[in-house]
């Protein structure tokens, strides 16, 4: 296994290395290490707590180290800029120590000082022409002009920690001829960024990341209503049109998890995919983080500086993807989402009374099923593209939200025992408060048949008013907040109570028998 010394000093802007923090940066690098094979045989990193332009003797630095046994990161030193670069050349001569008897096969520097804090290390790394990859105009020239094995050098501009990081393991893999896939996430949860990154496409959460956009349409929507705010109705329009960017963005970061460089490549492609509403923009997006993995590796394997490697992966990738939705997705992602949306009217307009009644029985089974988030969510979300609120969403209101928070309610004012209601306080306070949280009804659905029959049944009816009063509405809002967001106030509350009081009520009397029932079991025991 080869091993390597990271180093930085005061000799370069270290603390603002791109506006990174210098941990994350050195824990990016070592997590990239460990995916190439390559072990850490020691750290020597000053930072100073500001910009190094204005940082003077004074200026409080600390000096990152490596802790061998341990295996992680630790704080070396605290101190002044100067006592800092004093207490660095102590460790400039050990890792110079363990270079010479061959510990050390690799360096990686940061903006490092080689007349300086890192004058014996790079001395050595001459002498024994041990391969160099690092970021800073003027150390790396300095290095360089000592004759050293430079085999990477590149600016920071631009750049993120991961793709700093895997910029340097991908020049030290390659030179030691040593295969390399990098790392995308935490260690524990990483994958290849050459694995297959379709795997990395996740529609349910693309639609659930992208939900507070969907949510401050709705708010914009209902404050438009109010008598002098209709110049709101402006701002609703522009973010419709900024819908398709959110979810481009997330999707981007989702499959290629590059940090910004995805985020970048996600809002070209979203705003070039406008036209093609939701779906276009879903579209443009996986496929701009799609290209960001592969431009990416491409340019660090023909060695383009990092700088360059990011403005390729970024701009391009978001380009590329965004023009093909442009040009010849966008009709056909556009239509796709009316279509949905004419089906889901059509059902309703047809019979809104049964189209509420099978939505409120079905929408438990989904959601307790994983069917919810994959289908349900998204239809909403469609729904809720062109107007700010959703049939579907009031059924999901009404039917889970309310549901749940009934069930709750009941378990805390007539529990079966005293200390359910300990564990039903909050999932009642979350569902009402907030919205969401329609779990904490499973742990009493679960345990008792009656209670989750009156679920479903109560979910019915609530859904069965959604469709007589013909209400379009939202959830994961505050319940006092979901009424002003919905096309119809009082259908919406009358809708909301029916859910949340047949919930209550049957769930009271399931406890009720299920106590006389423990009573009754308990006497003939004692009998």
């Amino acid at each position: 296994m080869k091993q390597m010394a990271i180093l930085g000093s005061s000799g370069g802007n270290l603390y603002n290395l791109g506006g990174k923090d210098p941990e994350k940066l050195l824990k990016e690098i070592i997590n990239q290490a460990k995916a190439a094979g390559i072990s850490i045989a020691a750290i020597q990193f000053i930072a100073a707590q500001g910009s190094m332009d204005m940082a003077g003797k004074a200026t409080p630095s600390t000096v990152y180290s490596w802790d061998d046994e341990a295996k992680e990161i630790v704080t070396a030193f605290r101190g002044t800029l100067e006592e800092c670069n004093e207490y660095a050349r102590n460790l400039d001569d050990h890792i110079a120590f363990q270079m010479k008897v061959g510990q050390i096969e690799g360096l990686i520097t940061m903006s490092a000082d080689p007349d300086g804090a890192n004058q014996q290390t790079i001395q050595t790394a001459v002498e024994k022409q041990i391969p160099i990859a690092g970021t800073g105009g003027t150390s790396m020239a300095l290095i360089s002009a000592k004759g050293a094995n430079v085999i990477l050098t590149s600016g920071t501009t631009g750049t993120t920690n991961r793709t700093r990081a895997i910029s340097f393991i991908t020049s030290l893999s390659k030179h030691w001829g040593i295969s390399y896939r990098p790392m995308i996430g935490d260690a524990k949860e990483a994958s290849g960024i050459s694995a297959s990154p379709w795997k990395r496409i996740n529609i349910r959460g693309i639609m659930m990341s992208s939900l507070p956009g969907f949510i401050a349409l709705a708010l914009i929507l209902a404050l438009s209503k109010i008598p002098g705010l209709d110049m709101l109705g402006g701002v609703f329009d522009g973010l419709i049109k900024a819908l398709p960017v959110v979810i481009a963005a997330i999707a981007a970061k989702q499959v290629s998890d590059m940090e910004e460089v995805s985020v970048v490549a996600g809002v070209l492609a979203g705003v070039l995919s406008v036209d093609g509403g939701i779906i276009g923009g879903m579209i443009g997006g996986i496929g701009a983080g799609l290209l960001v993995n592969v431009l990416f590796r491409k340019c660090i394997e023909w060695r383009f500086p990092t700088t360059t490697v990011n403005i390729i992966a970024g701009g391009v990738s978001g380009l590329a993807a965004g023009l093909v939705v442009f040009y010849l997705l966008a009709p056909i992602a556009l239509q796709a989402g009316e279509w949905v949306k004419v089906l889901i009217e059509g059902a309703v307009s047809y019979s809104p009374i049964v189209a509420g009644l099978i939505a409120g029985l079905l929408i438990w089974p989904a959601i307790i099923g994983g069917v919810y988030h994959a289908a349900i969510l998204p239809i909403v979300l469609l729904e809720m593209e062109k107007t700010g609120n959703s049939f579907l969403g009031a059924v999901d209101m009404v039917g889970l939200v309310m549901v749940s928070a009934g069930i709750t309610l009941a378990n805390i004012v007539s529990p079966r025992d005293k200390s359910e209601a300990t564990v039903a306080t909050p999932g009642f306070l979350i569902n009402m408060g907030f919205g969401t949280f329609v779990e904490a009804a499973y742990p009493f659905m679960f345990s008792n048949k009656v209670v989750f029959a009156g679920a479903i049944i109560s979910s019915g009816i609530a859904g069965t008013m959604v469709g007589v009063f013909d209400v379009r509405g939202t959830a994961y809002v505050p319940s006092v907040m979901a009424p002003l967001l919905s096309n119809n106030m009082l259908g919406f509350i009358i809708a909301m109570a029916s859910g949340l009081l047949c919930a209550f009520l049957i769930t009271v009397t399931a406890n009720q028998l299920a106590k006389k029932s423990g009573k009754k079991a308990a006497e003939k025991i004692s009998a």
